[in-house]
């Protein structure tokens, strides 16, 4: 197999970009957000986007049921994350983004998920950036660039066939906050998957004898209804504190520092699980006729 390649266009400066009207270029204002801005945070963030949904338990008690997530969890991150790096790095109507769209629904649509899941996850996708740059960015995004993430992914939303996206962002915020009160709950499969995506991030970082020393770091970023329906403990308001702030003393390192000037490509990025680099339609699940899964 091949390592894929993708061809990408000159990257616009920062303030090229804050020119742009968010309406018709949400896109390219996304991809630079993606790539340049704030590419390590958006990639945390988005991780702790998918660690909300797993409070859920439709959403974590499907996950259990397949068993992938648990049995070979890295592959399933690299999946999620090949697929939806496709989209926007390429663009949603180009060759690549339509592939992995494609392959996206494949997935979802053997399953009977709900509507109002699907929706949520979206969600997790708009909001949850947007409030970790609030908080551990070097800057928060503009106006604009909030549109522009915005209404990259209610764009991706609509060609998964999601129903009932918001409008404005500000409406997705408010039910986003609204479907977690009503749907965070404690079940075994929230505990099951979140113990798993929690050895998974933790993996990234440490060899597994320290898994133990790395947990309570990710404990200390969860929020009590979160921390709740998973079954998981809060960690003493000290450590937590002194989480919050290495990672504020990081953004305030990164405001003295240039700004990134080469594109972070996450499907570029060497992986496990694709030595030898990926095709878009062997990612993700298959029904358990097909012989390579």
């Amino acid at each position: 197999m091949t390592k894929t390649t993708t061809s990408h266009g000159p990257a616009g400066t920062a303030e090229r970009i804050a020119t742009l009207d968010p309406n018709e270029c949400y896109e390219e204002i996304a991809r630079h957000l993606y790539a340049y801005e704030f590419s390590w945070d958006i990639e945390r963030a988005l991780e702790f986007a998918l660690f909300r949904t797993y409070a859920v338990p439709s959403i974590s008690g499907l996950l259990a049921k397949t068993g992938e997530f648990e049995s070979r969890p890295r592959k399933r991150y690299d999946d999620t994350e090949l697929i939806l790096a496709g989209t926007i790095e390429n663009g949603l109507d180009s060759t690549e983004g339509q592939r992995s769209i494609a392959r996206m629904n494949a997935m979802h649509g053997r399953f009977r998920i709900s509507n109002s899941d699907m929706l949520y996850v979206l969600s997790t996708f708009i909001c949850e950036p947007i409030r970790w740059l609030d908080r551990f960015g070097r800057r928060p995004m503009t106006s604009n660039e909030q549109r522009a993430w915005f209404l990259y992914y209610s764009g991706l939303g609509e060609r998964m066939g999601i129903k009932n996206i918001h409008s404005q962002l500000d409406a997705m915020m408010s039910w986003n906050e609204e479907y977690e009160a009503s749907n965070f709950r404690f079940s075994e499969t929230n505990q099951r998957i979140s113990d798993a995506t929690i050895k998974l991030l933790l993996g990234f970082y440490l060899p597994g004898w320290l898994y133990w020393a790395g947990r309570p770091a990710i404990r200390a970023l969860l929020d009590p209804p979160l921390l709740d329906s998973m079954g998981l403990r809060p960690v003493p308001v000290w450590f937590a504190r002194l989480t919050v702030g290495a990672l504020r003393m990081r953004a305030a390192v990164l405001r003295v520092l240039p700004l990134r000037r080469k594109p972070r490509l996450l499907t570029q990025i060497p992986r496990p699980t694709y030595p030898e680099g990926h095709r878009i339609e062997e990612l993700g699940t298959f029904p358990s006729t097909r012989s390579n899964n």
